[in-house]
């Protein structure tokens, strides 16, 4: 059963992620946390893999189609790239102050109850622009440096509530670069993957890797890493299809309607994981 609801909300999140350019991470993470079945260090790399695989399908299909001289390709490689590198960096950064913080907590659970508090305040300010961006005044951000800043600020805080930063991202893309809807939604799916790759990197060089995957060889989460990782690029190979069909206004519902999703699962995070519910 366990295997069921991990790669269900594998396939789902990564369908999702792939049409709104949030990655799925923010959706799957919550999701699996409250679940309650697994430590919340190891939801964290299962997601974390699960997403590379669904944003790199995505990515590298639209490098093909660049070089192929196509025009589904709707990466601006020479802006994102910058906030994708800055993303990257932060996240480093916010990967070593959530273990600064998890070792200084006797009660590991709870640092998955902060995490989703500080993933409600970021998706609350998100929702709150998205549905009034209409009446924003966006930018268009080129400066190399700024973007960089940018990257910077994004990869920290969303490395620290443990996601790919997908809401987050398309708020900056939005507003700082005035980007559509299913523009901003790809450029996205890039920065989430250069940034989810450098914080994988870092989490093996660290030696933080779930033991049960080197240490006493657990073959059941070996086979749920795999089958998330198989079900992510699935889900990503459905969401590109769908995106491609799907209005717009459509895809900015959608987005809306995932936000109050992700919103409920960290209220109940919260509420079971900080002795709420107790």
């Amino acid at each position: 059963m366990t295997y069921i609801i991990f790669f269900t909300v594998s396939i789902l999140a990564s369908v999702v992620g792939a049409i709104c350019g949030v990655g799925g991470g923010v959706f799957m993470k919550p999701a699996l946390d409250a679940v309650g079945v697994l430590p919340v260090n190891t939801i964290t790399f299962l997601s974390t893999c699960t997403v590379i695989s669904m944003t790199s399908y995505n990515v590298i299909t639209a490098a093909m189609n660049t070089k192929k001289g196509g025009s589904d390709n709707l990466i601006d490689w020479n802006l994102t790239t910058w906030l994708a590198i800055g993303s990257a960096i932060g996240g480093l950064l916010g990967k070593i102050i959530y273990s600064e913080i998890k070792a200084s907590f006797a009660n590991q659970e709870a640092v998955g109850g902060y995490q989703a508090l500080a993933l409600l305040i970021a998706v609350f300010l998100t929702l709150i622009y998205t549905l009034n961006k209409k009446r924003c005044k966006g930018f268009h951000v080129k400066n190399p440096v700024a973007l960089l800043a940018l990257g910077f600020a994004l990869g920290t805080l969303s490395s620290f509530v443990g996601i790919g930063g997908g809401p987050m991202n398309l708020a900056v893309l939005f507003f700082f670069l005035s980007m559509p809807t299913k523009v901003a939604a790809q450029n996205s799916l890039y920065m989430i993957l250069i940034s989810q790759t450098a914080s994988l990197i870092m989490t093996f060089m660290k030696g933080n890797v779930p033991k049960a995957l080197y240490q006493e060889v657990d073959p059941g989460l070996w086979v749920m890493l795999i089958g998330m990782m198989i079900c992510g690029v699935y889900g990503g190979i459905v969401g590109k299809k769908i995106n491609k069909k799907m209005p717009s206004a459509t895809v900015d519902k959608l987005f809306v309607f995932l936000i109050l999703v992700i919103m409920a699962l960290c209220v109940w995070n919260i509420y079971t994981k900080l002795g709420f519910g107790a």
